[in-house]
């Protein structure tokens, strides 16, 4: 014997066997209010996969129409791009013909001028009757 009455044992025994049972019912009752708390939430995630399956062939829908509207905008793009490059050359093509006739009736109109200016100046000393030089 240790010198402690068997009593003393006993109820300390007693109180550890009392404090662990208590423990395990805490840890129960917490593991049941976890289990409620996962089941809510088992629940709440099933109505969203539920909202999001009856989105999904919306959505996709959508998106073969935002698709469609993506291919005709480039082959409209693509066909603006053809149509600027042919002015382009259509343009040049003019700009070069433009050259060519102004080169080709500058002279001539020059000249035309010119003889314009001549007569003019002949008539009126015609009519004026001076004889300047």
């Amino acid at each position: 014997m240790t010198g402690t009455p068997d009593w003393a044992v006993a109820f300390r025994e007693v109180g550890i066997g009392l404090g662990v049972l208590l423990a395990g019912i805490g840890f129960l009752y917490a593991c049941l209010q976890l289990g409620q708390v996962l089941r809510r939430l088992s629940a709440t995630l099933d109505e969203v996969d539920r909202q999001v399956s009856a989105l999904g062939a919306p959505v996709a829908k959508t998106l073969d129409h935002v698709n469609g509207i993506a291919a005709t905008a480039d082959e409209t793009l693509a066909r603006a791009t053809r149509a600027v490059g042919a002015l382009e050359r259509v343009s040049s093509a003019f700009a070069g013909g433009v050259e060519l006739v102004g080169s080709a009736l500058r002279p001539p109109i020059v000249n035309f001028g010119a003889t314009l200016g001549g007569i003019s100046a002949g008539l009126r000393r015609l009519v004026r009757g001076q004889g300047g030089p």
